[in-house]
C-alpha cells in the first residue's frame, strides 16, 4: 500500500506465484455469527468462503464460536474469554450481527454491543473501512437522482479504537439533577495511525483524502486537523481537502461522487458510513473490514434485526462482500473475489432481489435461496472462466 505499507495494519499478503498462478493458502476463520440475522448472513458468508477453498484448492478451516447476547444468553457474558482467544489466534475473523431489544434492559457495560466493543479492543482493532459503492444492477434503488448519484465509490476509513465510545464517562446526581457525560479524546498517535492508513487506501484508489472533522467548535478537532496536516507532507500524490461533519452530512447527499477516501473520527464515522449506506438502497448492502495490530474483523454493517429472523428476507449481499473483502485484503486473493463478485453481480442483473432490495418486476427471493443461487452461478462462472479466460 505505497511507501507507508510497513506501518500499516495488515496489508493485502501476496499469495500469487510466477505468472500470477494461485499458491495453495491456509488459513484459520473464526465465525461469530451473533444475534438476530447474524447466523443467517454468516451461512451465506461461510457458504461463499468454503466454495472457494474447495474450487481454488485452498484450506479454511472454519471454527464458531458466541458473542453478543446469544453469548449472554449461554454463558452469562458477551464476549466469553473463548471467543476472544480463538479470534486472537485466527488468521481473520467474520461477525455476523449483535444485539436486540431483549437484552435492552442490561446495563450498557452488559448488553451484546459492549462484546463488539471489548472484541475490538481485545483484538487490537483501530481502522474500520465501509466501501460505500453503487452495484450497477442496483442503481435504479438509490434515492437519489442518477445525476446526483454518480459513479459512487466511496471508502469511509473510520478510527476505531478511540474518542467518545472509549473516552472517560460517568452519571452523578446533584441537588435532584441528574447529569451524564462522555469524553471525545485523541492523542497524535492515534490520529497519525489512522490516517496513514487512510492515505494508503488513497494512494492505490484515485488519491484523494477528505478529512472529516469540528475543528470550529471541537478541540480535539483541531488537534486532529493539525495533525492530518502534517501527515499529508508524506503523501504529496494524494489531495487532501477538509470538511466539517455537518458539511460532510449534506455533501453525501447533494453530490457523493465527489469523495473517494473519507477520514473520520470514531463517531463522526459511525453516523457517517450508515448515512451512506442509504445511498445505494439498503444498509443490507454494504460490507466492512477492521483492521489493528491482530487478525482483521470483517461484517456486514447492518444490525442484528430481530423482526426479519425465521422469515428468511434478510440481504446476505453485505455479508457476501464482506467475505470478498476477507479474501482480497487479509488473504490476498482477488482473482477469487473477482470471481465472487463478478457472480454477485450477474445474479443481481437476473433480476433477482430480496425483500428490501425489490423493485417492480424483480423476482423477490429469501435470502437462502439467493445464496443458493450465487453458488450456482459461480459454479456457472467458474465453468465459463476454465473455457475461454477471466474477464471474458
Amino acid at each position: 500500500m505505497g511507501k507507508a505499507a510497513a506501518e500499516l495494519p495488515h496489508s493485502i499478503v501476496g499469495v500469487r506465484g510466477e505468472a500470477g498462478i494461485a499458491m495453495k493458502v491456509k488459513k484459520t476463520i473464526v465465525l461469530l455469527p451473533g444475534d438476530g440475522i447474524g447466523p443467517e448472513v454468516t451461512r451465506a458468508a461461510a457458504t461463499v468462503l468454503r466454495e472457494c477453498a474447495q474450487e481454488f484448492h485452498h484450506e479454511f478451516e472454519l471454527h464458531e464460536f458466541p458473542i453478543g447476547g446469544a453469548a449472554i444468553d449461554a454463558i452469562g457474558t458477551p464476549l466469553p474469554n473463548e471467543t476472544l482467544d480463538a479470534c486472537r489466534k485466527a488468521d481473520a475473523v467474520f461477525l455476523g450481527a449483535v444485539g436486540g431489544a431483549k437484552w435492552d434492559a442490561l446495563p450498557v457495560g452488559k448488553r451484546p454491543e459492549s462484546g463488539l466493543l471489548g472484541l475490538r479492543k481485545g483484538m487490537g482493532l483501530y481502522v474500520n473501512v465501509r466501501p460505500v459503492k453503487v452495484l450497477e444492477p442496483l442503481r435504479g434503488i438509490s434515492p437519489l437522482k442518477p445525476e446526483r448519484l454518480g459513479d459512487l465509490d466511496i471508502e469511509i476509513v473510520r478510527e476505531l479504537a478511540g474518542g467518545m465510545y472509549f473516552g472517560e464517562r460517568g452519571n452523578t446526581t446533584e441537588n435532584g439533577v441528574e447529569r451524564a457525560w462522555d469524553t471525545e479524546s485523541y492523542s497524535t498517535p492515534e490520529i497519525e495511525r489512522i490516517a496513514t492508513f487512510a492515505f494508503a487506501r488513497a494512494e492505490n484508489r484515485t488519491r484523494r483524502v477528505c478529512s472529516v472533522d469540528k475543528a470550529n467548535v471541537l478541540m480535539s478537532s483541531q488537534l486532529w486537523r493539525r495533525t492530518v496536516v502534517a501527515l499529508s507532507g508524506v503523501y504529496s500524490s494524494v489531495k487532501l481537502e477538509h470538511m466539517y461533519v455537518d458539511n460532510a452530512a449534506m455533501q453525501l447527499t447533494l453530490k457523493p461522487s465527489q469523495f473517494d477516501v473519507m477520514l473520520t473520527s470514531n463517531m463522526f464515522g459511525d453516523i457517517l458510513s450508515d448515512a451512506a449506506a442509504a445511498l445505494v438502497g439498503s444498509i443490507g448492502l454494504i460490507p466492512s473490514a477492521s483492521f489493528g495490530t491482530g487478525a482483521p474483523l470483517f461484517e456486514p454493517i447492518h444490525g442484528s434485526a430481530p423482526s426479519l429472523v425465521g422469515t428468511d428476507s434478510a440481504n446476505p449481499v453485505g455479508a457476501i462482500l464482506s467475505a470478498t473483502l476477507m479474501l482480497r485484503d487479509a488473504f490476498g486473493l482477488s482473482l477469487e473475489a473477482d470471481w465472487v463478485e463478478q457472480s454477485l453481480h450477474r445474479v443481481l442483473a437476473g433480476g433477482y432481489r430480496t425483500p428490501d432490495i425489490a423493485q417492480p418486476g424483480a423476482s423477490t427471493i429469501g435470502g437462502s435461496v439467493f445464496t443458493e443461487m450465487l453458488r450456482e452461478e459461480m459454479q456457472r462462472t467458474l465453468e465459463h472462466a476454465e473455457r475461454y479466460g477471466w474477464g471474458v
